[in-house]
């Protein structure tokens, strides 16, 4: 069963589980983990489950050299006692990184449903599981593990009768909400598996993820609410479904009081689950079916539906939840993610509910109804952790500390950044605006393949530094490699290259759905044996490891290798820009040069030409004069994915007047953001041709 506890690997482990002491700490912005937080910790009631009782009394330094050297005696001990089985695994791996060939816990079987709930309920029935921190400020609404999976099991008995069989893709369309939560949890009790797509994306996109994943069934609302206004679901999905014939059932919850048209394949949820039993039987499934499947952008060619399955997705997912972020029973997660990216997947739904944490799921945005809307929530449900995204962070910088300040924040005690890269000054202002300087900020470098974490500055030995903008060290059972372009392994420190990941660990994605040799071709063909995450990475001479980008974002400027991050991060600290995006172009004598889009605060947008001067200078100064881009363009906003992810090779196609086929945009988060850039650079390039 999940939790086994043994206090010796606790007090071991512990010393590593820390807070940031206060400012007096930071020694050239190197932020040492605190010592004193282990006795706390360590004598706490509520104790943290081990990792396992075969691994007590083993250091961080001992448990991840283990967990490298010995992948076999690690994830299975840790899977026995971590996870509840309905039969046990009699093998733990059989891994082929060259072909593509992936599996974990042979023989084994459970139910990932059971894991994040029962096992919960059977303990503690009433411990909130979620709180849903709804669009407008003081309307929250808790949800325990009883009422959680009583809700899955209605929605799991009428999921049946309808006919959804084991095996079969149901996409979720919904905002973040319970009944999202709880349609996850049902797909997973069933057997079935959930394709959920992000309740923003147009009819087409979603069309587009239901045909390629062959879903027979839709579970959506009728409408959603964030930022102060009503968004219409229902019709988005009626137009989708018309070029859907594989649809046989629409189930529509009800997220407003609105009604909406339903038509002969639709189903009123709400009502068809309060006639359904509140116990429904869980599906033994073996480790290696699907759980879920999840689509993510190329930068060519058409979304990718990435495989995860269930027992070493679930355990990884739990494990780095726990450890990454200094999760203790009691705590109140809140990882402000929407449910339709990973990130809502792994720590929004499964690490939490299997660790039987209380998960926030927060529906609103970063500034409505004002910028402090983040903190004000802090404050109100006693926020442990926050977990959210660096293009947030840049977004609200821009506003005065005081939306920061006025409200509590001493209930917080980790901060994390995810999606990107954070830069040095959003990481200074979040660390000690944001944490007053006393909460350990961890960037935690991960992608939808690879399921959850995989390098962080936690967990560490105690004492151990955190330095600013900076993912440093590689999770247990993940061991990073650099490679060359000519494929081979980079040695020793204070060297930068591709970064790939030597071994296979449970969390990593199986295959992309229906298309394995794509698979392959993408993950393991560039650098055979390995597993090739698409971005570079630095190798500090201690051995921390920085990410520089993706590699397609590496620019050859006369023979220097450049990482297109590093010219935005010495952009980014130029006070009056907030963020920026570089690309690489052709140049006929230099190769590339790096063109530079450039949002600015309000206050300089009358300054322009000064400011880009300022940043002329800065690149310089921090880089080098071959780092300075050829091309600024001031812009409004950056093209922007829902999880924050700036879309590069639309700007790239901007700048080189290639704009014809932008390729697939459905996952901007406004559209209307392409045709302002494009306008833009022509005025740009009428301003040049000019001069």
């Amino acid at each position: 069963m999940a939790g086994r506890v043994s206090m010796s690997l606790l007090n071991s482990l512990a010393r590593g589980n820390v807070i940031f002491r206060n400012k007096k700490c930071v020694r050239k912005s190197v932020v040492l983990i605190s010592r004193c937080h282990a006795g706390s910790l360590s004598s706490s009631s509520a104790a943290q489950p081990d990792l396992s009782s075969h691994l007590a009394g083993k250091t961080y330094s001992d448990l991840y050299e283990l967990s490298v050297k010995d992948p076999e005696t690690f994830w299975g001990s840790i899977a026995k006692e971590r996870l509840a089985w309905t039969k046990p695994f009699d093998q733990v791996t059989d891994c082929d990184l060259s072909s593509g060939k992936i599996n974990w816990f042979l023989g084994g079987q459970l139910n990932v449903s059971v894991n994040c709930l029962d096992v919960h309920v059977a303990k503690d029935p009433d411990r909130v599981a979620l709180i849903w921190e709804k669009d407008e400020p003081g309307t929250e609404e808790r949800i325990t593990y009883r009422e959680l999976l009583e809700m899955t099991c209605r929605l799991a008995n009428t999921l049946k009768s309808y006919g959804v069989q084991r095996g079969e893709r149901v996409a979720i369309y919904m905002p973040v909400s319970p009944m999202a939560v709880a349609a996850m949890m049902a797909c997973a009790r069933i057997g079935a598996v959930h394709n959920v797509v992000f309740a923003g994306f147009s009819s087409e996109a979603l069309a587009g993820r239901i045909q390629d994943a062959q879903c027979k069934f839709v579970i959506t609302c009728n409408q959603g609410v964030r930022g102060g206004r009503i968004f219409d679901l229902k019709s988005t999905v009626d137009k989708a479904v018309k070029s859907c014939p594989s649809i046989q059932h629409v189930f529509v919850a009800k997220r407003t009081n609105n009604s909406v048209p339903m038509g002969k394949l639709d189903i009123s949820l709400d009502e068809v689950m309060a006639g359904q039993s509140s116990v429904c039987a869980p599906e033994p499934m073996d480790s290696e079916e699907m759980l879920f499947m999840l689509y993510t952008s190329g930068s060519t060619g058409k979304p990718k539906g990435i495989v995860h399955t269930q027992a070493g997705y679930l355990l990884y997912a739990s494990l780095t939840h726990q450890y990454v972020f200094d999760y203790t029973p009691g705590d109140v997660f809140g990882c402000v993610a929407d449910i339709g990216w990973i990130t809502g997947h792994s720590y929004v739904v499964y690490g939490p509910l299997c660790n039987g944490a209380t998960s926030v799921l927060f529906e609103s945005t970063p500034v409505y109804p004002h910028p402090g809307r983040y903190w004000e929530t802090v404050q109100r449900l006693r926020i442990n952790q926050f977990y959210g995204a660096p293009t947030a962070i840049r977004l609200l910088l821009k506003h005065e500390e005081n939306w920061v300040k006025k409200y509590d924040r001493s209930s917080l005690k980790t901060l994390a950044s995810v999606g990107e890269p954070i830069n040095q000054e959003a990481w200074e202002w979040f660390y000690n605006v944001v944490g007053d300087g006393r909460c350990p900020l961890v960037d935690t470098w991960w992608q939808t393949e690879t399921g959850g974490v995989c390098i962080a500055p936690l967990p560490a030995e105690p004492g151990a530094e955190i330095r600013p903008a900076m993912a440093m060290r590689p999770f247990f059972g993940i061991q990073p490699a650099l490679l060359g372009e000519k494929g081979q392994i980079i040695t020793g420190n204070d060297v930068s290259g591709a970064l790939c990941i030597s071994k296979p660990w449970p969390g990593m994605a199986r295959t992309i759905f229906g298309d394995h040799q794509r698979f392959v071709d993408a993950y393991f063909k560039p650098y055979q044996g390995q597993y090739f995450s698409g971005d570079g990475a630095y190798r500090t001479e201690d051995g921390y490891y920085q990410i520089t980008g993706r590699m397609d974002d590496v620019i050859n400027i006369s023979g220097h290798r450049l990482g297109t991050a590093e010219i935005e991060d010495a952009l980014d600290n130029h006070p009056d820009v907030p963020e920026s995006a570089v690309i690489g172009i052709p140049h006929e004598i230099k190769g590339e040069v790096p063109f530079a889009f450039v949002v600015l605060k309000e206050s300089a947008s009358e300054n322009q030409r000064a400011v880009v001067e300022e940043l002329r200078h800065l690149v310089a100064t921090k880089i080098a004069k071959y780092a300075v881009p050829d091309h600024f363009l001031v812009v409004k906003r950056l093209p922007k994915t829902r999880s924050g992810k700036i879309m590069r090779r639309i700007l790239r196609k901007v700048a080189m007047q290639d704009t014809s086929n932008l390729g697939d945009v459905s996952t901007l988060d406004d559209p209307s953001v392409v045709s302002e850039i494009i306008e833009a650079h022509k005025q740009y390039r009428s301003h040049a041709a000019k001069k």
